[in-house]
């Protein structure tokens, strides 16, 4: 093949998932100046923030094309009339128009009495944040609905209950500089920014994101925590978490990737992300195209429940998939949300096909407010159980606890060893029926 073929068929490719831009917006840039640095500093550059230029986007050879399932188009035709297909595909928009007050709630959903006074007298840490594309998939009659159930405030969580704490997992404390967790040996967790777009209501930092006067984002504190790294030869392994890192600008998640890349005893990196299920708009292809600049680059992602699993999220992890990118579920179990056997085989089933493999289901961190989420850890050891055997091994996720107090991720099992007799291994398997090993090394 000539190389003038190869070029043709290489830009036919990088161009696939574009529309055919009009002449005038070829090789230029456009100004966004309804982006207010202000009101949404994770959009803003690395440039802007330091010399005060505005955010610059570039257009590149067109706008992305995005799947859009029937429900969200109805949604956005009742609910965001003057919003056009284009509007509602464009991430910043998404982000610009959240729900985020009882009234804009109301006309969407008929609010629960619970729902209505959780919202009406709001005084907790976390805010109300709903995406537009997210709100689409909740159901406006049912206050059990569980998408429903996971973002949109109820009195429930002002109860605390014994055990219950701000920081359960007692980050605080192993914090040796701002927005930087050092707990394992081998790897620290870089809290690169406070915002997320949607905010879940069992989250275990909500005592820090959504705080307009947190600073997570701010680029003197990455320095400090990426001058902590570079001093400490033995982190090979870099989870950059928050809030959320997929709500900043592709230019500023580049410089924070290309620094730590740089770092040559940093082996691997990985992001924690709900951007794929809650915004996919925000995988675009030009996204796609910068990450896999910095491979080995892994990314989990916090699936909860199968309705979920739409075909704009389809869309959006097949483009991670497809830019090499290995995908894992991280899902907090949570009850009467996901803690059914069939509606996790469901979640797991849906999850291998679009190519996440589930990683972690997590019982659920006892943060203040989270009694009504938390199931016994009996449920979490049948819901196990219920899959182990009864679906492929890629389908079933490690069970943990991450232990209060700091102890890290600790992995549940139910009891698959009976015990022993003589040298022989007794084992309990999905059936519930008993083999033997022969167990001479012991």
């Amino acid at each position: 093949m000539n190389k003038s073929v190869m070029f043709r068929k290489e830009s036919e490719s990088l161009n696939e998932d574009f529309d055919p831009p009009p002449q005038s917006s070829l090789n230029r840039y456009a100004v966004d100046d309804d982006c207010e640095q202000p009101a949404l500093p994770f959009l803003s550059s690395i440039q802007s923030h330091e010399v005060g230029t505005p955010h610059i986007r570039l257009l590149e050879g067109g706008k992305p094309k995005f799947t859009s399932s029937p429900r969200s188009a109805d949604f956005r035709k009742r609910f965001f009339p003057e919003a056009t297909k284009s509007d509602w595909n464009d991430w910043h928009w998404q982000i610009r128009n959240r729900i985020r007050d009882v009234g804009t709630l109301s006309r969407m959903l008929q609010l629960s009495q619970g729902e209505r006074e959780a919202l009406t007298f709001h005084s907790a840490n976390l805010p109300l944040s709903i995406t537009p594309y997210y709100a689409s998939l909740m159901d406006r009659s049912d206050p059990t609905h569980p998408i429903r159930r996971a973002v949109v405030p109820v009195t429930a969580e002002y109860q605390r209950t014994a055990g219950e704490s701000e920081d359960p997992l007692s980050e605080e404390h192993t914090s040796p500089v701002p927005g930087l967790v050092h707990r394992y040996p081998d790897r620290v967790l870089f809290l690169s920014t406070d915002f997320c777009s949607t905010y879940c209501r069992y989250c275990t930092r909500s005592r820090m994101v959504g705080d307009s006067k947190s600073h997570c984002s701010n680029t003197n504190q990455w320095e400090q925590a990426i001058a902590y790294i570079e001093d400490h030869s033995e982190i090979r392994d870099v989870l950059i978490s928050g809030g959320d890192p997929l709500t900043l600008a592709d230019e500023r998640l580049e410089w924070l990737l290309s620094r730590l890349r740089r770092i040559a005893h940093v082996e691997l990196l990985r992001i924690g992300t709900k951007v794929p299920v809650v915004l996919p708009q925000r995988i675009t292809p030009a996204l796609t195209r910068m990450l896999k600049r910095y491979h080995p680059l892994w990314m989990s992602i916090h699936f909860m429940h199968p309705e979920e699993l739409t075909p704009e999220v389809e869309q959006a992890c097949g483009r991670l998939a497809d830019a090499g990118i290995p995908l894992g579920s991280q899902t907090v179990l949570l009850a009467g949300v996901n803690d059914e056997v069939d509606t996790m085989k469901r979640l797991v089933h849906g999850l291998v096909k679009i190519r996440v493999r589930p990683y972690y289901l997590y019982q659920c961190d006892p943060i203040i407010g989270s009694a009504h989420f938390r199931t016994s850890v009996q449920k979490g050891l049948e819901m196990i159980k219920g899959l182990r055997g009864h679906t492929t091994g890629y389908a079933v996720p490690t069970y943990v606890i991450d232990a209060p107090g700091g102890g890290g991720k600790i992995p549940l099992l139910p009891e698959y060893v009976v015990g022993w007799e003589g040298n022989d291994l007794l084992l309990r398997n999905y059936e519930g029926k008993t083999y033997r090993y022969p167990d001479y090394c012991n």
